[in-house]
């Protein structure tokens, strides 16, 4: 994403079958962007309340469209949104970078999307350091002062130095941090590895290149090569440290233009992954190095350079056994948008009936969670018509080794006034639960959607309004790789 600002993005998961079809999983998701405060917090120096306020309506928000997953940006820029040992608390919270709020931002993420049925991706961008160089913001206890040999000025951002190893060995740390401290369901980074090319500017790596050129004599291929390090030594490290994790890309929209190889797509993009960033995406699916992929498609459908539905149908065709979320650009959303097809909603919503009609596209991703504010019933409306009328659980990732629960245990009812309220007891490896209510007296189809009540990290639920001899109750758990447990029916009404 060429935007750098602070958002949270909230994944859409859906399954692959056809769009006329229920689907019990799909991935639903909206990026939450921290960095120039996008998404969350709405500006620096909040107070405490002010800002754990502004997340839980950020979240109640998300969840009224019926979306699944959110992306949250911990790591904007080589700062922390969570509790670091290695580097100081991102200024984009308080306004001064090093001095972190009365909470744990990300811990609160997880346990409120967690009770609104949700999955946490945290996202990391691994080699930005400072948005804009000319702007003093970097606490004295930042890497950059003990290792200024590490950095590179481009334009006016600063990088980590991508040809060092140990610049590598640094953000895998970062990484394995995350991941040993907090449960989330996957580690998410997206375009940002060597940045978007400036005219007239050479990215100032000579010196790099000349100390630890291995056996490379092509700097554009030890380039790439530096970038293959840090993802296979990313995906290790979270292999050692919690192998239920998922490990996923949200690369630019093109990999390379087919004028360029036969290989790629049928498209004339200005820049691409593998020529421009030096991310070769498809090396990363076809050896196993990422879980899921989740191009960002942020051009209309019949867009003459980068045309949505050709794209869509690329990556699908490519995915190589990773999961494929379509990221959607419904940023572009505004009545004044220059480009006619982006004034309204409708854009997004033909996409998305265009992905669902594509059996290898696992779900899609918005970019970004503050469109679902700003728009509400104009956008909310069509999509709980159809494509989010239902409630979906997350896909399982093809490639992790999947964790399957036991069923939630002492179920009970217990009546309160004119409500009830359903418990049960944890089994081992349960995560979240699925609720599920039957009409008509009988349990008919738990592969169907429509009979998914609702999602969430407690251990119980009120339900209002309920009646036992209309509906009947059941319960599932989902582990931390969203594998599903048998399903346990409530039948015990205590008074």
């Amino acid at each position: 994403m060429k935007s750098i600002k602070i958002l949270i993005l909230v994944l859409f998961f859906q399954t692959n079958i056809f769009s006329q079809q229920l689907q019990k999983r799909d991935m639903r998701a909206a990026w939450i962007s921290t960095v120039d405060n996008i998404d969350w917090p709405s500006k620096p120096g909040l107070s405490d309340q002010e800002m754990k306020g502004e997340m839980i309506r950020i979240l109640d928000n998300l969840r009224s469209y019926n979306l699944n997953t959110v992306v949250f940006q911990i790591r904007p820029t080589a700062d922390a949104y969570y509790k670091s040992s290695k580097e100081p608390a991102s200024h984009w919270i308080t306004g001064t970078q090093g001095v972190a709020p009365g909470f744990d931002p990300l811990q609160l993420m997880i346990d409120e999307a967690g009770k609104r049925g949700m999955s946490v991706h945290v996202w990391l961008n691994p080699y930005r350091v400072q948005k804009d160089t000319t702007i003093d913001v970097l606490s004295k206890s930042h890497l950059y002062f003990k290792k200024p040999e590490l950095f590179l000025t481009y334009g006016k951002t600063r990088y980590f130095n991508p040809g060092y190893q140990e610049t590598r060995d640094f953000v895998a740390g970062v990484v394995g941090e995350i991941v040993r401290n907090y449960d989330i369901q996957a580690i998410h980074m997206d375009d940002y590895f060597y940045p978007y090319k400036i005219v007239g500017e050479e990215f100032p790596d000579d010196k790099a290149f000349a100390t630890e050129p291995r056996q490379f004599k092509d700097k554009e291929d030890w380039r790439r090569d530096n970038v293959d390090l840090i993802i296979k030594q990313i995906r290790d490290t979270i292999i050692a440290n919690k192998p239920e994790v998922e490990f996923g890309i949200s690369p630019f929209g093109v990999w390379r233009n087919k004028s360029k190889d036969s290989e790629g797509s049928n498209t004339v993009a200005g820049a691409t992954n593998y020529d421009d960033l030096y991310a070769n995406i498809l090396k990363w699916q076809k050896e196993n190095w990422i879980d899921y992929v989740t191009p960002q498609l942020y051009w209309h459908i019949g867009f003459d350079r980068a045309d949505f539905e050709v794209l869509a149908k690329w990556w699908a065709a490519h995915k190589y056994g990773a999961n494929v979320y379509i990221g959607l650009g419904d940023y572009k959303i505004s009545k004044t948008a220059k480009e006619i097809e982006w004034r309204s909603t409708d854009q997004i919503v033909k996409q998305l009936e265009m992905i669902r009609s594509l059996p290898l596209i696992d779900g899609s991703m918005h970019f970004t969670a503050n469109v679902f504010g700003k728009l509400g019933d104009s956008f909310r409306k069509p999509l709980l018509e159809k494509q989010y009328k239902y409630i979906a659980l997350t896909p399982e990732s093809n490639r992790i080794t999947r964790i399957k629960p036991q069923p939630p245990m002492e179920t009970s009812v217990l009546k309160k006034e004119n409500k009830m309220v359903l418990s049960w007891k944890p089994g081992k490896d349960n995560k979240k639960y699925v609720i599920y209510r039957f009409s008509n007296g009988k349990i008919t189809d738990f592969s169907n959607p429509e009979n998914i009540y609702y999602v969430t990290t407690a251990t119980n639920l009120e339900v209002p309004n309920a009646d036992f001899q209309n509906y009947i109750y059941a319960v599932s758990a989902l582990s931390t790789t969203q594998t599903e447990s048998y399903p346990v029916q409530f039948n015990q009404v205590k008074k």
